[in-house]
């Protein structure tokens, strides 16, 4: 087994995890990310060209039917007119459409085919990211920089699938993909909640809503750790 590594969330020691089909895959005992071992990440073109295959057309009803697991209980809860950000749209922003046709004006990020880096230099009442944390080879940087975007009192939305101690990981679907190289447990997502003082909700297996809570004085509260 490989030697230990800090985790690329909470940077604690993680531990060894597993070995499938010669990949090494380390657990953190802090967060329980499960994470892809750092010489075996793929390379930009290799993203790409897996990217590339998917087809997710913006107007595509099946599309859109799975991204209302996401959008049909955020949209409730934002206020007219609320600003939003997609994080990792893909080449098919359809999220992004979806919630602008319901009045929300959106902004659209992703390294492949949105790299306007200026949206990530404001702030939003809301951020999506669909289907994204799987991919993040860094998330700890990626959720803190998320964390700088999102206002007091905002929206972080996420949709992932959960691995859980019911999962059988070497088998399991969502690990074959050469691109997923996170896996994150419900545990994971209550230490980011802990950390960038967030409420978190599941309105749906594969979906965590965590609110950056406001202070009395109008601030958010000071991360924990």
């Amino acid at each position: 087994m490989a030697e230990p590594a800090p985790c690329r969330l909470c940077n604690a020691r993680a531990e060894d995890f597993a070995v499938v089909d010669n990949q090494r895959y380390f657990k953190c005992p802090s967060c329980a990310l499960v994470f892809l071992s750092a010489d075996q990440l793929p390379g930009p073109e290799v993203e790409k060209d897996h990217y590339d295959t998917h087809e997710n057309h913006v107007r595509d009803p099946g599309y859109r039917a799975f991204l209302s697991r996401l959008a049909a209980p955020l949209i409730p809860r934002l206020e007219p007119g609320a600003n939003g950000l997609d994080f990792g749209c893909g080449p098919g922003p359809a999220l992004a459409a979806m919630l602008e046709e319901a009045g929300f004006p959106m902004a659209v990020y992703d390294p492949f085919y949105a790299d306007d880096r200026e949206v990530l230099r404001r702030q939003y009442d809301f951020i999506t990211m669909t289907e994204v944390a799987e991919h993040l080879h860094h998330p700890g940087e990626v959720f803190a920089q998320l964390d700088e975007m999102l206002k007091p009192g905002g929206w972080l939305v996420v949709m992932t699938q959960v691995l859980d101690d019911d999962t059988e990981f070497s088998t399991w679907y969502y690990r074959r993909d050469p691109t997923h190289v996170a896996f994150f447990s419900r545990t994971t997502f209550d230490v980011l909640a802990q950390r960038f003082g967030y409420e978190i909700d599941w309105p749906h297996i594969s979906v965590v809503m965590l609110r950056k809570v406001v202070r009395q004085d109008g601030k958010s509260i000071p991360r924990s750790i």
